[in-house]
């Protein structure tokens, strides 16, 4: 019997969930997605929109997989290997339930991702495919974007506000230091809205999954570093003109003056490749 094979012929998730009396943890940011069409239409449009029709060779990481219904989907689309990453002890039985009939694609680590190495070569492409847990969702991505051309691929769920602000444009609101970070790295494309009432429990707030393709050349550590620094630095004050958040550099009127900005002007103003230019002339001269 394949894998396809043996996942169709286990009991529903929610089925499973309500036999191991799992809930969600609000403290860990755990929100299941217990329908399957949902998590099928996610690795469907992750693939499609890699233009892909499987993980075959692949190995792919899954963080907070909870009781496992993404996983179920993405072990449909036949990847090399599997690696899961769960904190919450309680959910680890579920997922060994799965591991035993599914074989040895499956790898469970009983571990904080934020602590997780994932930067090790195993010689296969490395896809993420996460419903992220809310609370970790941020420094998740920004963990992952210091490395980001070791990954062939992110397909992440966000709080829809998270994504819009990941995505968003100069001069708006949404605008920030994550969206900089992001955009210098990856092609960003938005699969879908997900509705609170497709979770269990429901959330207060929208989600959204997407897709992120990293850029040809990415930036390196040290740049992703600096931008770091600058970002939050010019971002505290976000209000404020730039003279006033970064006054620390005695040089930037005359570094401004050279890379074509204004010290005059407010970080919203300021485009990923502006602020890439500035991050590298005060910080990596």
């Amino acid at each position: 019997m394949d894998i396809g094979q043996i996942l169709q012929s286990l009991p529903s998730l929610r089925l499973s969930v309500e036999a191991y009396g799992l809930l969600a943890k609000k403290s860990l940011g755990q929100n299941f997605l217990l329908d399957k069409n949902i998590t099928d239409k996610i690795i469907r449009l992750s693939l499609s929109g890699q233009n892909l029709s499987s993980f075959a060779g692949a190995h792919v990481f899954e963080v907070g997989p909870g009781p496992g219904g993404l996983t179920r989907s993405i072990l449909e689309k036949s990847p090399a290997k599997i690696t899961v990453i769960e904190l919450d002890d309680r959910c680890i039985k579920i997922l060994q339930d799965l591991q035993t009939k599914t074989g040895n694609v499956l790898e469970i680590i009983n571990q904080d991702a934020l602590q997780y190495d994932f930067s090790f070569a195993d010689g296969m492409p490395k896809h993420i495919v996460s419903n992220l847990p809310y609370n970790i969702s941020v420094p998740l991505l920004t963990k992952w974007l210091y490395d980001i051309k070791q990954y062939s691929s992110l397909t992440l769920m966000f709080q829809k506000e998270v994504a819009d602000r990941i995505m968003a444009s100069t001069r708006t609101k949404d605008y920030g230091r994550i969206s900089v970070l992001s955009q210098l790295q990856c092609r960003i494309t938005k699969l879908f809205d997900l509705n609170p009432e497709c979770f269990t429990p429901a959330p207060k707030v929208w989600s959204s999954v997407l897709l992120f393709t990293p850029l040809p050349q990415p930036l390196s550590r040290e740049e992703i570093s600096a931008l770091e620094k600058l970002t939050s630095q010019a971002f505290s004050m976000r209000r404020k003109m730039i003279r006033q958040s970064l006054k620390s550099f005695s040089d930037l009127d005359a570094i401004c003056h050279n890379l074509g900005l204004l010290s005059s002007m407010r970080p919203e103003e300021i485009t990923p490749q502006q602020f890439l230019s500035l991050a590298q002339k005060l910080y990596l001269k």
